[in-house]
């Protein structure tokens, strides 16, 4: 009993802070090739939002990446609480999709871990270059790296720290915040018939 307190009150503080840290939050270990640069097939990626995409590898694998690096402004997504756009969400999204069509190679780098999602966690570099601090340096993105360090691969979350300082302040609304608000604003919703329920509910 003593041991379910201990535990409740770290996660309502470090939910009061923000949340878990992502290097305490992951744990799986990433079965997949990490550590070094593999080639994507770039007419198999999907864009799902600025910081997402999927691979639908030759061999049957669905991959879903979370860019590592940064933070987008979020799309409505009603099944994960966001019943409306974030500003600027919209254009991160744009600036992925036409960033990744017009590639013509593609090359991941994959952590060791993957996220509490079961995601994998990696960079993607288009012709050579770091896409996250490609729309960091467009100001379409938060960096990430400042809350949850380098994940093993420093020399990409270097670059994603000078493409923040050169772009200076952002003109939204952090994403953690946002998405926050909108799970208050979906319960909301939800509670008046406003939303349909979520299959756990």
């Amino acid at each position: 009993m003593m041991k379910a307190g201990m535990t409740a009150l770290i996660a309502l503080l470090l939910s009061t802070l923000g949340g878990w840290p992502q290097a305490e939050a992951q744990g799986r270990a990433q079965p997949r090739p990490h550590g070094t640069r593999i080639e994507v097939p770039a007419d198999r990626i999907e864009v799902d939002d600025g910081d997402t995409v999927t691979i639908d590898w030759p061999d049957g694998d669905r991959e879903i990446v979370r860019i590592l690096g940064i933070d987008t402004p979020e799309t409505q997504h009603i099944a994960h609480d966001l019943p409306f756009d974030q500003s600027f969400g919209r254009e991160a999204l744009g600036f992925a999709r036409g960033a990744f069509a017009t590639a013509t190679k593609v090359e991941m780098v994959r952590a060791s871990t993957k996220d509490t999602y079961g995601r994998t966690l990696g960079y993607l570099f288009l012709n050579g270059r770091n896409y996250s601090a490609m729309i960091l340096g467009a100001g379409l993105a938060e960096e990430s790296v400042s809350r949850y360090g380098d994940n093993g691969l420093p020399a990409e979350a270097e670059a994603c720290l000078a493409a923040s300082r050169e772009a200076g302040p952002l003109p939204f609304e952090s994403p953690g915040e946002f998405r926050k608000r909108m799970r208050e604003v979906a319960r909301w919703m939800r509670d008046r018939g406003l939303l349909p329920k979520k299959e756990s509910d």
